[in-house]
């Protein structure tokens, strides 16, 4: 049960605010926290017409937004215990509030990337103050496999959600409409923090002497100049080219003043012991293989969806609704088999990859230029429900073998891979093999389209071109979503050898006492 020390109440609202009613509020400042960002990558067409941006600029900009959530991580309990919730509340507020409005008018890259890293830390920090409060109100034995569903269904439920909104506003408006509309969200936030709570300590404020801020701004340096790499590669031709060779050498040097760092600091951002705990290569290369399954979605359901099916905005992003709905699938069963059941990781993360690696098989099988919009419903909810298995699963996991006092920047390293450049990594990859595969293709379906083929006399020649080019693009997208069904399939099979996935071990917040010394050995 929760230590004398700790309340089990949300104590930063004031005395006439009921108990029951603090939780919701606390849950919709998450929420509203999840649905703010620098920018919405739902919305990158708009973006790049309005703002004479390309596409990889946007992305890079969401990109650096991904890492400002990550790199925060290893001092969040620092900051909760130097400053009070109110504190932090009001500050964040309208800090997110200044960074839509200088995303909606800057057409400067620079600008842009580094108010979305911004943006992403103060998304991070505000999430996890409000729902660090209600731990113990949802959880009082502080139980992570009950505590994390509820944390990932409203972070990946938010995605969805704020997808959509972003499209439907986007489509009757203008995109940004969504940032006027976030803004008003914030400023809800904001009344209700500045109405409703007080100040209020469980402990004497600790200083934030000792924090190595410059490590955090080097690993900072190396995710972002590898999404750099990764994002533009496309575009500059890789290394026959000096930006992608510039790119390459910084995030090599900052790499290794990082690791420098880590071996002579007594108190590095990122302790070298976090890198030591078992299983962290697994776990690492587990989320590096699923953001390379989750790329196919990215890459090549919307080549298929844009280029040969054609759908408007509007239909694409129809598909969230079934995303949601498998993502509430998974949540359910990760709690029921984590909280309720009290089983091993071995089925939940074997099930989590076999749905995502069941959509790639169902898309290969679906692929079709006559197929209706309703025959992705299945396959999009297979891999909601699987993406948030994972997430829940493996994160529960580092809670069982790793101490409080790395588990933060255990996580941060997990956010790496898992929201920093494993995403863009798959879909470099899967955009390199096309770039390959489709020019092979079409030179194949071509041989024989020529003027004395008495079959195509009556057409022309750019509705011959256009046919043999989506016909090549029909064979490639099936070609590529096989290849990826058969390294599914082998890994699958490699899962159900990991033996380290068969222990049932799951983590507890430690008692505000131990927090306590931990924090001052720091």
């Amino acid at each position: 049960m929760a230590g004398p020390n700790i309340p089990t109440r949300v104590m930063m609202f004031r005395d006439f605010v009921p108990d029951k009613l603090r939780v919701f509020l606390c849950l919709f400042l998450a929420l509203s926290f999840q649905f703010s960002g620098g920018i919405y990558l739902s919305s990158v067409s708009q973006m790049v017409g309005s703002l004479a941006l390309m596409q990889e600029d946007i992305m890079m900009a969401g990109y650096a937004s991904f890492v400002g959530m990550t790199i925060i991580f290893p001092i969040l309990f620092r900051l909760k215990f130097r400053f009070t919730t109110r504190s932090i509340l009001l500050f964040i507020y309208p800090a997110l509030i200044a960074c839509n409005f200088i995303t909606m008018h800057t057409d400067s890259l620079p600008v842009l990337v580094l108010v979305c890293f911004i943006a992403g830390m103060l998304r991070m920090w505000g999430t996890f103050e409000a729902l660090s409060n209600v731990q113990l109100s949802i959880t009082p034995t502080r139980d992570f496999a009950v505590f994390f569903p509820v944390v990932y269904l409203i972070v990946l439920g938010s995605i969805q959600l704020s997808g959509l909104l972003t499209v439907y506003l986007g489509y009757w408006a203008d995109w940004r409409y969504m940032h006027w509309c976030i803004m008003g969200l914030l400023f809800v936030g904001w009344g209700i923090v500045a109405a409703l709570t007080h100040h209020f300590r469980f402990m004497k404020p600790m200083p934030l002497f000792g924090i190595d801020w410059l490590g955090g701004v080097l690993w900072a340096i190396f995710l972002l100049s590898t999404i750099f790499v990764f994002e533009y590669g496309k575009f500059y031709d890789w290394f026959d080219s000096l930006p992608i060779c510039l790119g390459t050498l910084i995030a090599i040097l900052s790499l290794g003043l990082s690791i420098h760092r880590m071996i002579v600091r007594r108190h590095p951002y990122i302790e070298l012991a976090a890198f030591k705990y078992r299983n962290l290569t697994s776990l690492l290369f587990l989320f590096l293989m699923l953001c390379f399954f989750l790329a196919a979605p990215t890459v090549l359901q919307n080549i298929f969806t844009g280029s040969i099916l054609q759908y408007d905005v509007l239909n694409a992003v129809s598909l969230n609704w079934w995303n949601l709905a498998g993502t509430v699938i998974g949540c359910a069963f990760a709690y029921y088999w984590h909280a309720c059941l009290r089983k091993g990781y071995k089925v939940p993360v074997f099930l989590g990859f076999a749905l995502i690696v069941g959509y790639q098989c169902v898309m290969y099988f679906l692929i079709d230029p006559r197929m209706n919009i309703e025959w992705l419903y299945l396959p999009t909810m297979l891999r909601g429900a699987g993406y948030i298995i994972l997430y829940i699963s493996l994160t529960v996991y580092v809670t069982g073998i790793v101490p409080f006092q790395h588990f933060f920047q255990v996580l941060s390293i997990l956010g790496f891979v898992r929201t920093g450049f494993g995403s863009v990594l798959g879909g470099a990859i899967y955009s390199r093999v096309l770039q390959h595969i489709i020019p092979e293709n079409f030179q194949t379906l071509s041989i024989e389209l020529d003027e004395v083929n008495t079959a195509l006399s009556n057409q022309t020649f750019h509705q011959i071109y256009g046919e043999a080019m989506k016909q090549a693009t029909l064979v490639s997208l099936k070609e590529m979503y096989g290849w990826v069904c058969i390294v599914g399939v082998w890994f699958l099979a490699l899962i159900l050898f990991e033996k380290f996935l068969n222990k049932n071990v799951v983590g507890r917040l430690p008692r505000i006492r131990r927090i306590k010394q931990i924090m001052k050995r720091e």
